[in-house]
């Protein structure tokens, strides 16, 4: 009896750590309960909220808490939406992004008005606003696309780009009718709206993306990192705020400005990812439900009807908007599946506007009871529609996702390519782990999340005791940096009498793909080091080797510089070295440019126009002219330098002056030497790859061209 009068056990509870308890019992629980029932566990959590919300058992209040709560998850679903967007494919496809948020606003605005005046009798001011409402929605569903690993695909990223222009437009609709309302709307209010908007643009699309790199470069705290990634969030956010609109189109114009500077298989993406899905996003949809009152079914008609003319027109608005986008652009069914279930979903603004639109009064009744612009039933059937909308969503999305997913994996099947990638990272000194696994994963290909080893040879005749000791805890931090990055990481401690014989052995057992070896951050690079190196072991592994050596973290390079030799598209090893310069362009975002003969960047140029990515392509062929390229080359540069040997096609003497040219010009650069698979190597050992043709040298352009292709449409 002493506890229970302790604690207030009275409804709705109001004790801080039982509301936060019951609120992580449902996170936790939805998902493995409606898994089993196949239903999307984003709509478990929304039904959750409605059940203990206010109007259902009345457990937990709808107090400031879930509301602080709430509005952190719908900025970070918004901030993460911006985060993962592949900018390449946005840029490609920004022009039908662009066509997809008029056709999901104008379709819906004209479906609202229509709705508003002749069906539900509202004036013309109200069915405007109503109409708002019907072009605006809340991309509640992206967290599915995660789980089902398409957030890149091109019907994700229209989607992504068409919920900024439609938001907007949506939210100046609701700006115009306030200050209509209040009689403000003139032109002092268009120009002040337009230059706040331009000025708010201006700060977080190019001021952010400076402070991010800034800090990223500096401070590599994962900690002060993640903190400083939620303060560009809400900054950006706030600024949208002052300048006319609304937080969201803050959230994610802030995604779009850290989006490079944050690569999709970073520990920091990792932990944004995380924690937006285990506390944030769960947060914000549980609060969407606590908002539905089921009772208004019940209680009023004229709220039944609104509700069901509300949540049709919408359905319907929606669906010919997704409808018209995949006509247009031939995109498949489950992309328009995709495209219809992140456009339905209402919530945010949806909500903004029903309560400006409910607290705006335009006049009283004979009885002095207030008329507002938007009334009591045009609420509670706005609840009823985002329930209904978020359901739909929910389900068209999981199941586009399941059926997209499905089919790039029958896809990657069915076709022929090389054997499963295997990374082996070299690994000796503690202070180069992080770069060196951070560099790996962004070689790779991010589906495959086995691929890395990380491998650290003792000499046999080794009088350090401590050696084994030493050896476990350096290969301990890579398993931990690695797992961070979401990667498994395959540990491998090797004796041997000599360091590159357990290399070479460790690659061959394991039937390794690339190799990765690193270099101090205080140490040259020297014609020694190459020589002794390149013979002992890069000579005779049969696979792509990276010597890397890091001055900064890889995510704040901004162009990685790609300097190739004559004739190195007559290589065995070519498209291999090649596949992994794109998947950096994949995983980081950042530009590629290719200097090379023309006849290299016309075989490498055919590849850009099927697979593109953010490339730019320079001729180049004089070698001796070191310092002209250098004018070219910035302090946030990395440079890749394709590396080859005698007896290989594009083998130039100028190549052994490698280490000059670095120490001479490039001390304060990353750099990477990129050793490829050479002819050699290839003739006189049993490589066991699917693809036979790889291992024939490659003669014609068009060959070269068609192999390549082969391998890219594994991606």
């Amino acid at each position: 009896m002493l506890l229970l009068n302790i604690l207030d056990t009275s409804l709705p509870f109001t004790n801080p750590v039982l509301k936060f308890f019951i609120i992580l019992i449902i996170i936790l629980l939805a998902p493995i309960l409606l898994n089993k029932l196949r239903i999307p566990h984003i709509l478990g959590l929304i039904v959750a909220g409605a059940i203990i919300g206010p109007n259902g058992f009345n457990l937990l209040l709808r107090d400031s808490s879930i509301i602080l709560s709430g509005t952190a998850g719908l900025l970070y679903i918004m901030f993460l939406a911006g985060l993962e967007i592949d900018m390449n494919e946005f840029k490609k496809n920004k022009f039908k992004s662009l066509l997809f948020g008029l056709f999901t606003f104008s379709i819906p605005m004209t479906f609202g008005v229509l709705v508003g005046v002749f069906i539900l009798n509202f004036s013309m001011l109200t069915s405007v606003l109503l109409a708002s409402m019907f072009a605006s929605h809340t991309l509640i569903a992206y967290p599915i696309l995660g789980k089902f690993g398409i957030t890149k695909n091109r019907a994700v990223n229209l989607v992504v780009g068409g919920t900024m222009i439609t938001d907007t437009l949506a939210l100046l609709v609701l700006a115009v009718i306030v200050g209509m309302t209040k009689g403000t709307v003139n032109s002092e209010f268009w120009i002040r709206l337009i230059i706040s908007i331009l000025i708010f643009g201006f700060i977080v699309l190019h001021i952010f993306p400076i402070l991010g790199r800034w800090f990223l470069k500096r401070y590599q705290d994962h900690i002060s990192q993640y903190i400083f990634v939620l303060v560009i969030l809400f900054l950006g956010a706030f600024l949208a705020e002052i300048a006319g609109i609304e937080a969201i189109i803050g959230a994610l114009l802030s995604g779009f400005a850290l989006n490079r500077l944050i690569p999709s298989t970073s520990p920091l993406m990792n932990r944004i990812e995380f924690v937006g899905n285990a506390i944030f996003i769960p947060f914000f949809l549980i609060g969407v439900g606590m908002l539905i009152d089921y009772r208004a079914f019940f209680t009023d008609s004229e709220t039944i009807l609104v509700a069901v003319v509300m949540t049709i027109a919408v359905t319907l608005a929606k669906f010919i908007a997704a409808w018209a986008t995949q006509k247009s652009f031939r995109f498949s069914v489950d992309e328009r599946r995709i495209i219809f279930g992140l456009s339905i979903a209402h919530a945010a603004v949806t909500l903004a506007t029903v309560s400006v639109g409910y607290n705006i009064i335009i006049g009283e009744t004979a009885a002095g009871e207030p008329i507002r612009l938007l009334g009591d039933s045009v609420l509670n059937g706005t609840i009823i529609m985002i329930l209904v909308t978020c359901t739909i969503s929910t389900f068209v999305v999981q199941k586009g996702s399941r059926n997209l997913s499905l089919f790039q994996s029958t896809a990657k099947d069915k076709k022929n390519g090389v054997s499963e990638e295997k990374i082996l990272i070299a690994i000796n000194n503690s202070e180069t782990v992080e770069e060196l696994i951070s560099l790996s994963s962004v070689i790779k290909s991010k589906e495959n999340k086995n691929s890395l080893y990380a491998l650290h040879v003792i000499n046999n005749d080794t009088t350090d005791a401590n050696a084994e000791t030493s050896a476990i805890k350096i290969l301990d931090k890579a398993i931990k940096i690695a797992s961070s990055t979401d990667n498994n990481l395959n540990k491998l401690l090797r004796y041997d009498k000599d360091i590159m014989n357990g290399i070479l052995n460790v690659a061959k057992e394991q039937k390794v793909t690339d190799l990765i070896l690193g270099l101090h951050i205080k140490t040259d690079i020297s014609e020694s080091f190459l020589g002794s190196l390149t013979e002992g072991v890069l000579s005779k592994i049969n696979a792509t080797s990276f010597i890397y050596k890091a001055l900064q973290p890889i995510a704040t390079i901004k162009r990685h510089i790609v300097i190739m030799p004559n004739n190195v598209e007559n290589e065995i090893g070519f498209p291999f070295w090649l596949l992994n310069i794109w998947n950096i362009a994949y995983n980081t975002g950042a530009q590629i440019i290719f200097y090379g003969t023309e006849q290299t960047i016309k075989v490498i140029q055919n590849v850009h126009e099927e697979h593109p990515i953010d490339a730019d392509f320079i001729t180049f062929n004089n070698w001796k002219n070191t310092k002209a390229l250098s004018n070219n080359i910035k302090i946030d540069d990395n440079l890749i330098f394709i590396l080859t040997r005698k007896d290989e096609p594009s083998y130039h003497k100028n190549i052994k002056n490698i280490s000059i040219f670095i120490n001479r010009y490039f001390k304060s650069n990353n750099f990477i030497l990129v050793c490829p698979i050479m002819n050699t190597i290839a003739n006189n050992e049993d490589i066991e790859f699917n693809n036979p043709s790889l291992m024939e040298p490659l003669e014609k352009l068009d060959e070269i061209g068609k192999t390549i292709a082969s391998v890219f449409r594994k991606k």
